[in-house]
């Protein structure tokens, strides 16, 4: 039985909670570290906030990632409401499946992510990052969210798939839908995810007829040479690695950013190892981003289909389980002072790209990103400051990612020809 507080718990899922969460987590890891609450949507579901936890409740084959396992009264209530579960096409992907189809599909995809290949991807990235930061950097004052941050990644997962640059627009604002109004099935975002689909499924016909160095290609060579991948399984693969490729990468730029424009010490000390052309700090600099104030809060969702124990709480088959991966990145039981950035942080086993099967495979893409992102920045406008109270942003509300609605910023702009050399 879990521990019973002398005090209630802490109000979840609030405005005021979405702005700063990491107290009431801190609540929860002492007085109920696995925690059973009523979410937004009506489903009831456990919370796992413990780093021990999370990190066992990652890796438990008893905990499907499958929809079809959440439980039957839920289903009979008409509370499921897991967000774009009416989307059934699009929806065998990896993050809702389970092995051997899940074996199976990221084996089909992982050639896309190897160290090799993303590497030979960054002078792209570097490509893209200078071409959004000279759309405002003579104008001394940006939204870095919707001028930099989000873009970057559409355009980087799309360069990686295959989509024609004519079309990449499109693919921005289907995603931009989805993004501010989150996976539901109804109005907008419904007409994003049909276009969406009816553009893939032409995509994967064009591709087959004329195949390129590109995921999609990739993807179909290996459904003619025996992988079995259906067209369904083709278009869904290419959704999900655009949807969460991008939305991920989106929020560890912008919190990270934000995070830095708070911390002036720290940030000054990677400014300056950037300058002297330093590599060390930046990359263990991203990875205690991600754990400090990471893009996703809360993995996706997880259904038990054997009874089981989690923190010496019992989950009866059919309950959903979300492992709180902001909780646990901040547990003092794990990580010496938690609540303190260190951007050089060596003990760093952060969950924030998961742990387990599903460890996400864009990891290397979103971390080459973001360190592109940042030491191109903070090199190109390095009196960066915020350009509103931290009171005044606004945070996107949602279960799984956190981050910024927008990210005004001020600067000295930057003068024609003053940047005189380009990786292009």
């Amino acid at each position: 039985m879990p521990h019973q507080p002398d005090s209630p718990p802490p109000p979840l899922f609030t405005w005021e909670f979405a702005a700063d969460p990491y107290p009431a987590y801190a609540w929860l890891r002492e007085h109920a570290p696995v925690h059973r609450t009523t979410l937004p949507s009506g489903v009831d579901a456990w919370l796992v906030t413990r780093y021990v936890d999370a990190r066992q409740a990652l890796a438990d084959a008893r905990l499907s990632k499958n929809p079809a396992h959440h439980s039957e009264q839920a289903h009979r209530t008409g509370r499921v409401g897991i967000p774009g579960e009416r989307q059934a096409d699009l929806m065998t992907h990896l993050l809702n499946i389970d092995p051997p189809d899940h074996t199976r599909l990221r084996r089909l995809v992982s050639k896309a992510f190897t160290p090799r290949r993303v590497a030979e991807f960054e002078p792209r990235v570097q490509q893209l990052t200078d071409r959004l930061i000279d759309s405002f950097a003579a104008r001394g004052s940006a939204d870095l969210i919707h001028e930099f941050a989000f873009p970057l990644p559409i355009y980087a997962i799309c360069d990686l798939l295959g989509v024609p640059a004519e079309d990449q627009d499109d693919f921005r604002d289907w995603a931009g839908m989805m993004i501010r109004h989150g996976g539901g099935p109804r109005g907008g975002v419904a007409r994003a995810v049909k276009r969406m689909r009816t553009y893939l499924a032409e995509l994967i016909h064009r591709k087959r007829a004329d195949p390129g160095d590109d995921l999609i290609s990739g993807l179909i060579r290996a459904s003619d040479h025996g992988e079995h991948l259906t067209e369904n399984e083709a278009a869904a693969m290419a959704f999900i690695l655009l949807f969460a490729g991008f939305e991920t990468t989106v929020n560890l730029i912008g919190n990270g950013l934000y995070t830095l424009m708070n911390q002036p010490a720290q940030r000054a000390r990677l400014q300056e190892s950037i300058a002297r052309g330093e590599s060390e700090l930046l990359a263990t600099g991203v990875e205690e981003l991600l754990r400090y104030d990471g893009p996703v809060e809360l993995a996706t969702w997880r259904f038990a289909t054997a009874p089981l124990s989690i923190g010496g709480v019992d989950i009866p088959v059919g309950d959903p389980v979300l492992v709180v991966l902001a909780a646990a990145d901040r547990d003092p039981a794990k990580f010496d002072q938690p609540d303190t950035l260190d951007l050089a942080r060596r003990d760093n086993p952060h969950l924030g790209f998961g742990h387990g099967i599903h460890y996400c495979i864009g990891a290397p893409l979103a971390r080459l990103e973001g360190q592109r992102a940042l030491a191109t920045l903070l090199t190109r406008l390095p009196d960066l400051q915020l350009a509103a109270e931290p009171g005044e942003l606004r945070w996107r509300g949602g279960l799984i990612m956190r981050g910024l609605r927008e990210l005004p910023v001020s600067f000295t702009p930057e003068l024609p020809g003053e940047v005189t050399e380009r990786q292009l």
